[in-house]
């Protein structure tokens, strides 16, 4: 699996990483794993890159925002 889906899922669930992410976003995606690229298009909000990095397709990526899996 991407590290890049496998970071936008643990943004999903994880509160404590999810505010991270909106404090530092460059260190968490880092901290990630993620290439170049895919550092590139988390942190761009590039929807075209990130379906075509994570193989996603449109119908499995209808949204810009995050699904919170958690209560704030």
């Amino acid at each position: 699996m991407s590290k890049l889906l496998d970071l936008m899922r643990a943004l999903g669930r994880d509160a404590a990483l999810a505010a991270e992410y909106e404090k530092d976003p460059e260190t968490v995606a880092r901290r990630a794993g993620l290439s170049d690229e895919e550092r590139k298009a988390i942190l761009e909000k590039d929807h075209a890159a990130i379906m075509r990095l994570t193989g996603l397709t449109e119908g499995k990526f209808a949204t810009n925002h995050l699904i919170k899996a958690y209560d704030d």
